[in-house]
């Protein structure tokens, strides 16, 4: 079969187009970011057209990205170049093998570990400051359902104002992939989120006072919102970033001798450049290692962050060699 001359970028667009049926927009959104950040590094080294990529070509890129990101994100990347390259075998715009050739970089198991979390005591600080300067705010709602309940960023888009049941108290994530907010799991992340009444009175609070009366695009109307709709994920981070910098909430201190008057991560679009800002990640890490110290066990903050038993272990429960014993110390018999 004879090669058809293809630009990289026009082969991404029909490969992204390829993969929309199946895969939620998220994923979608990384497979554009990943071959687009290839592409572009084709067309920087000269090859605009597809017929002249070979083995050697996609090497040089995986050493590329190796020397720029860590393994983990390289490996991620070059999953994805490979089902590129096979997509492009399908339209006989490389040879037939090449997709074979692409080498997935190898991980340790620490390279897919992150300790990135917002410790317990840092979060009862911000949220002491936050009760006190900013209560009932979006980004005090915000940062205190993610610490209370360890839920994703998913899950928190995911609520409307009928999801939050005052009388239990509890919030009920649910998924609906048709009206903009699916889940991870999809069906199996739903569940009931149950809240204490002091968490209850302040999103109640936040209801009645701070919250902009808006529905979505769907006729639907969001817990969390913003003059435009409902509150999206690139918001809810910022809310994050900005509120985690330790001298937002310390009384103006900075931990690593900055100045905050030429301080970069000052702006809102720059905050998660301090070294003590944290993503909102770290606060469903920090929620789970907080909650196994408190005892609480394993399968009951399992299903309440919607996680199995062995991701909690290997990459959220963050507690050092002294707190995991200090947990089963009451379960110990002299035998």
């Amino acid at each position: 079969m004879s090669l058809k001359p293809t630009p990289p970028h026009e082969a991404k667009n029909r490969f992204l187009k390829d993969k929309q049926p199946g895969v939620t927009k998220k994923t979608l959104k990384n497979y554009r970011t990943a071959i687009r950040q290839f592409c572009d590094w084709l067309e920087a080294e000269g090859i605009t057209d597809l017929t002249d990529l070979d083995s050697e070509v996609i090497q040089r890129y995986k050493e590329h990205r190796l020397s720029k990101v860590k393994v983990i994100t390289a490996r991620q990347d070059m999953m994805t170049v490979k089902q590129y390259v096979q997509f492009c075998e399908h339209i006989a715009a490389v040879p037939r093998g090449l997709g074979d050739m692409v080498r997935i970089p190898k991980t340790s198991a620490n390279d897919e570990i992150c300790d990135d979390l917002l410790t317990r005591d840092e979060a009862t600080e911000l949220l002491e400051f936050l009760d006190r300067y900013e209560y009932a705010t979006n980004r005090h709602v915000t940062l205190l359902i993610l610490w209370k309940t360890g839920m994703r960023m998913s899950g928190l888009r995911a609520l409307d104002l009928g999801d939050f049941d005052e009388g239990r108290p509890a919030l009920e994530v649910r998924h609906r992939p048709l009206e903009g907010t699916p889940l991870k799991n999809k069906e199996q992340s739903e569940r009931d989120v149950l809240l204490t009444p002091e968490t209850a009175e302040i999103i109640r609070d936040y209801v009645d006072g701070r919250r902009i009366a808006v529905t979505d695009e769907y006729g639907r109307e969001p817990l969390l919102t913003t003059r435009e709709g409902r509150v999206v994920e690139t918001t809810i981070q910022r809310y994050v970033y900005t509120a985690t910098r330790p001298c937002y909430y310390n009384g103006g201190e900075c931990p690593f001798d900055r100045d905050p008057e030429d301080c970069e991560a000052m702006s809102w679009n720059a905050s998660s450049k301090c070294p003590g800002s944290v993503s909102p990640h770290a606060l469903r890490r920090g929620y789970v290692t907080a909650a196994r110290n408190a005892g609480q066990p394993k399968d009951v903050t399992g299903e309440r962050v919607n996680m199995s038993g062995e991701v909690l272990d290997t990459h959220y429960d963050k507690g050092s060699s002294a707190e995991k014993a200090d947990r089963r110390q009451e379960y110990i018999r002299d035998i």
